[in-house]
């Protein structure tokens, strides 16, 4: 019965691909071996990026959003974004080593992603290993799509994830809002979602609840 469902799911996203017919984007090239980090990204890069469908045709990198709460005497709060090219360090490992480098012990911190995939089987491996040394970090990780989610080793790693107590939730129009007004350059323009962006996130839910009730 998982496994029906589960197949049901995709194959509602791909109809909803098939539907949407291939995309012209032209995005600028960065190079490789880079790693960006920044406040706000442009519109084009977030509705490209981080639109949730199976096809990752040009997307080749990962934009990962962040918002780092501090606890403490006073409460600080560190947002921005970090982007990659998948040809070197992965943007869930930048974040670590260069971003949320001065991880005081005797704090704690609440940090959330928003991140236009899932994280691959090395990286998954890696925020596991931090968590399980850092139990003063509670992060939690909103995706817009699941990457590669059939593959046993990528479903092993998001177990692996919940296990070490990070929350793994799949991004719905409310988090695509706050990212929209948070990390993008908007120019005082309202997020316009696409038609399927709906029934792509109940899809992706369903698969992600799907391997996570099997951890």
């Amino acid at each position: 019965m998982a496994e029906k469902k589960a197949e049901e799911a995709t194959s509602q996203i791909n109809n909803e691909e098939t539907a949407e017919g291939q995309e012209n984007v032209e995005e600028t090239d960065l190079g490789p071996f880079v790693i960006i980090i920044g406040q706000q990204m442009p519109s084009s890069f977030f509705m490209f990026q981080f639109k949730n469908v199976e096809y990752s045709s040009g997307r080749n990198k990962t934009f990962l959003c962040y918002s780092v709460e501090e606890e403490g005497a006073e409460c600080r709060k560190t947002e921005g974004y970090v982007e990659d090219e998948h040809t070197t360090m992965h943007a869930e490992e930048a974040f670590f080593t260069d971003v949320f480098k001065g991880c005081d012990g005797k704090l704690k911190y609440s940090i959330i992603w928003y991140v236009s995939s899932s994280p691959c089987a090395p990286c998954a491996s890696k925020i596991v290993a931090y968590l399980k040394q850092s139990p003063n970090v509670c992060l939690t990780i909103f995706i817009a799509r699941l990457f590669m989610w059939e593959e046993p080793e990528i479903q092993q790693g998001l177990k692996l994830l919940k296990a070490a107590g990070c929350r793994l939730r799949i991004m719905k129009a409310p988090e695509y809002n706050y990212c929209w007004n948070t990390y993008v350059e908007n120019e005082g323009e309202s997020f316009a979602p696409w038609e399927d962006l709906p029934t792509s996130s109940s899809a992706y839910e369903r698969i992600l609840n799907d391997i996570l009730q099997h951890a």
